[in-house]
C-alpha cells in the first residue's frame, strides 16, 4: 500500500510515430488527468523526451493513456530513474530544438 504513494520521477524517450500527431498536447492531457508533474519536448531527431513525477500508477496510467491514441505509435521507449523535483508544481510542454 505504502509503495502506491511513494513519488518518483522518470525521464522517458518516446520514438516512433510521436511527432506531428499531438503527441505532446496529448502528454499534457494525461498529465494533468493524472495529477502528475513534469515536461515534455520534441527531439530534434524525432523523438520526444518526457520527465514526469508521480506516482508509478500515475506514470503508468499516463503512458497508457499517450499509447491509446490512435495518431501516435510508439514504437520503443527509453527509460531512467530520477531524483525527484520537490518544488515542482505543474506538467507543461517545452518547445524542444
Amino acid at each position: 500500500m505504502e509503495k502506491e504513494k511513494t513519488v518518483l520521477r522518470k525521464q522517458i524517450r518516446f520514438y516512433g510515430k510521436v511527432q506531428a500527431v499531438g503527441f505532446r498536447f496529448k502528454a499534457q492531457q494525461a498529465a494533468r488527468k493524472n495529477g502528475v508533474t513534469g515536461w515534455v519536448q520534441n527531439e530534434d531527431d524525432g523523438s520526444v523526451t518526457m520527465e514526469i513525477q508521480g506516482t508509478e500508477r500515475q506514470i503508468n496510467e499516463v503512458v497508457a493513456e499517450i499509447d491509446r491514441d490512435p495518431y501516435i505509435r510508439i514504437e520503443r521507449l527509453e527509460t531512467k530513474w530520477l531524483d525527484t523535483n520537490p518544488d515542482e508544481k505543474n506538467f507543461r510542454m517545452k518547445r524542444g530544438f
